[in-house]
């Protein structure tokens, strides 16, 4: 396939994306006296909940990259899904019914644990003689760390346990109504906000340390400021809804395939790109397996994995 080509499936399939809200709320098709109460009480914050959490990972991927200078960099690169697993599965097992607040111990370890993992990773990555590789290599002694850590708590875990902590992995919008959508909203959309005035920082961070240094950018200041937001960010997604995959590795690609790698337009782009990824593959959940539902973590492993490898093959060829 040439450059033209590619840059022509991207767009359509960028496109696709945009459609992604419309075919949430449309199927399956509702039909009777509870077609009302199911469209606004069930699917409508399902809706917005993958508008939110897509975008934040679309957005977060996205910076992730700019950052490492590496299109296959995300945040699970800098630990913060393992660590987020790893306090959600601990809470599982030793406290899975357990509430602080009126609020899920299970949702606040696992933000808990993917701020902690991401904050080594910040602090390693705040010297202005900081190599990028040297980053990526902390993070991946810290994603390393947390799986080895949440094994052996899996480990200790009874059936009950590993079963939940298994259904919580795959990642699930199924249980978001509109009292965890506003909890949900305030944090993420200030984390879009925040990340999106450092467009002109990662901008000249994408052209290399170097020059970034030339041009008067705090290097070690802005790479640590923009991993601890992309913490927060992917942190409260993963808290509410589970680790959901390749939404902030492809989309991103896409995006810069599609419609330019400019930072304006690939972080705008991810988010809005992101948004309607996660909702097409809720939507596509619930339809493909008739009579059942697949957790929109499984659908979006299922199509993200194969456009991952066209992309590497791609990029190799």
């Amino acid at each position: 396939m040439s450059e033209r080509q590619a840059a022509w499936f991207a767009r359509l399939a960028l496109l696709a994306l945009l459609v992604g809200p419309i075919i949430a709320l449309a199927l399956p098709p509702l039909g009777g006296d509870t077609a009302q109460f199911v469209l606004v009480q069930l699917r409508l914050p399902r809706l917005l909940a993958g508008l939110l959490v897509g975008g934040t990972l679309g957005l977060c991927g996205a910076a992730t990259q700019a950052v490492f200078s590496n299109p296959l960099a995300t945040p699970s690169t800098t630990g913060t899904l393992a660590g987020a697993t790893l306090g959600a599965l601990a809470a599982l097992v030793f406290a899975p019914a357990a509430t602080i607040v009126g609020f899920s111990l299970v949702l606040i370890c696992a933000f808990v644990g993917a701020l902690v993992a991401s904050f080594v990773v910040a602090v390693a990555a705040f010297g202005s003689r900081r190599r990028t590789e040297d980053v990526l290599l902390v993070g991946i002694a810290v994603t390393l760390a947390t799986t080895a850590l949440a094994t052996g708590v899996e480990d200790l875990a009874d059936s009950t346990a590993i079963v939940a902590a298994n259904r919580w992995s795959l990642g699930n919008l199924a249980q978001i109504g509109y009292t965890r959508l506003g909890w949900m909203a305030l944090p993420l959309i200030s984390v879009w906000a925040l990340l999106l005035l450092q467009m002109r920082s990662l901008q000249n961070l994408v052209l290399g340390d170097d020059v970034a240094h030339a041009r008067g950018v705090a290097v070690g200041r802005i790479r640590s400021t923009v991993l601890v937001l992309v913490a927060l960010g992917v942190a409260g997604a993963v808290a509410w809804c589970g680790p959901i995959a390749f939404v902030g590795l492809v989309v991103p690609q896409l995006v810069r395939l599609g419609v330019g790698g400019a930072q304006r337009i690939v972080l705008p782009g991810s988010l809005v790109a992101g948004a309607g990824l996660l909702v097409l593959c809720d939507a596509l959940g619930r339809v493909v397996v008739p009579g059942r539902e697949l957790s929109v973590g499984v659908v979006t492993a299922l199509l993200g994995a194969p456009a991952m490898a066209w992309l590497a093959l791609r990029r190799s060829s």
